[in-house]
């Protein structure tokens, strides 16, 4: 580190003001701080409990995202082995099931931050202000909640999209009031529905050749469609609920595997990141919601269970990553769960009710994040009146 820091040091000058690059000093102060805790200090007089920064912050949330990221690697691999019949057992072939998915989702999240941080970089040229650190996170979220067999030129529009439509329209980071990383999905699913389904089983050698007869569909399709007995009888997988709870079942690359998910979240709660009144929330607003549609038999999901529902499609990784942006989610402490709760009542309500797209959850956090701010002016003023009330007396 200390030869990068030496490097750095000698730069900086034609950087500054007066330098020949002094333009371009954004993009360099971006790399500055990426590799090393800003020189700056707060004020005196401030109160200030620890030193994390932003691209600190957003490093957890990378770090949190990590053991999704390893599990869809290796679940990429090990659908391309169930399609070709060979390597079937889930501890068989590990090694070589991590080299298959690494080939095809390793690109993807290149593409990705190659795209963004591009754009992010040209914006911060253009405009002159610093290179905001938000697409650290939006960059690994993005390819976790595509199929593997996305095409990169549609990964590379989306994020493109989603960076100037999501963000920077709006200011950049932390004036965006939709989540950057599902109006990238948002993007795909409206513009290119047939890629965006992850029903399809990647061979590894060709990315447009399918296994013949073996789609793989989701187990929230196959719910939903054929209900319980579809579950049951679906074949070469096994969708019952340790196998839903473990992720060894076709979907977006991060968002099958509950274990991984619930990784990621002990560490975003431990460290203060996200809001675990937010996830619990969102929980208590899903169940409710499917156990109340499931009493009333007004569910295509025949002889699902409710809580199943927990378990199938993105609802758990929407949750612990995306419901919980700091962003464009409610800040006070009684909207974060009017907000989380909502949430997963609208999911709900979607997946059920709408005919043509089964997964609600994406579409509900986005519902959401537009009533966020409305949800916290009503909690504010709440307290407001209340307190006045109470001098009154």
């Amino acid at each position: 580190m200390k030869i990068f820091r030496s490097i750095l040091k000698v730069a900086k000058p034609h950087f500054e003001k007066g330098g020949r690059l002094e333009k371009l000093y954004n993009a360099y102060d971006a790399f500055e701080t990426f590799l090393f805790v800003p020189g700056e200090s707060t004020p005196g007089g401030a109160h200030v409990r620890d030193g994390i920064d932003l691209k600190r912050t957003m490093f957890t949330v990378v770090i949190a995202m990590a053991p999704c990221l390893v599990f869809g690697i290796w679940n990429v691999g090990h659908q391309h082995y169930l399609g070709v019949g060979e390597l079937t057992g889930v501890f068989e072939g590990f090694t070589a099931k991590l080299l298959y998915g690494a080939l095809r989702v390793l690109p993807i999240v290149a593409v990705t931050y190659f795209v963004g941080l591009n754009t992010e970089f040209a914006f911060a040229v253009l405009r002159g202000h610093p290179v905001n650190e938000g697409f650290l996170v939006t960059g690994m979220l993005i390819p976790l909640i595509v199929p593997p067999t996305i095409p990169l030129w549609m990964v590379a529009l989306a994020t493109v999209f989603a960076v100037v439509i999501g963000k920077e329209a709006f200011g950049g980071t932390g004036m965006n009031i939709l989540n950057v990383a599902l109006t990238a999905r948002v993007f795909l699913f409206f513009a290119y529905p047939t890629y965006i389904s992850g029903d399809q089983v990647w061979v590894a050698g060709n990315p447009e050749e399918f296994v013949d007869g073996y789609s793989g569909a989701t187990p929230l399709g196959v719910g939903y469609i054929d209900g319980m007995d579809g579950l049951a009888a679906a074949a070469p997988f096994t969708y019952d609920l340790r196998n839903m709870v473990l992720g060894t079942i076709p979907g977006s690359i991060g968002e099958t595997s509950a274990i991984a998910v619930g990784l990621g979240a002990l560490v975003l709660i431990a460290t203060g990141v996200g809001s675990w009144k937010i996830m619990a929330s969102v929980l208590a607003g899903t169940v409710t919601a499917s156990s109340l549609l499931t009493a009333l038999n007004i569910t295509p999901f025949q002889g699902v269970p409710a809580y199943y529902h927990l378990f199938m499609g993105g609802m758990l990784f929407a949750t612990v990553y995306m419901a919980t942006d700091p962003v464009t989610a409610a800040q006070t402490e009684k909207g974060k769960w009017i907000y989380g709760f909502l949430i997963g009542v609208f999911g709900i309500v979607i997946r059920v009710l709408n005919p043509a797209y089964p997964e609600g959850f994406m579409l509900a956090i986005l519902l959401m994040n537009v009533f966020a701010p409305t949800i916290d002016h009503v909690v504010v003023q709440s307290n407001i009146k209340r307190r006045a009330a109470r001098v009154l007396q």
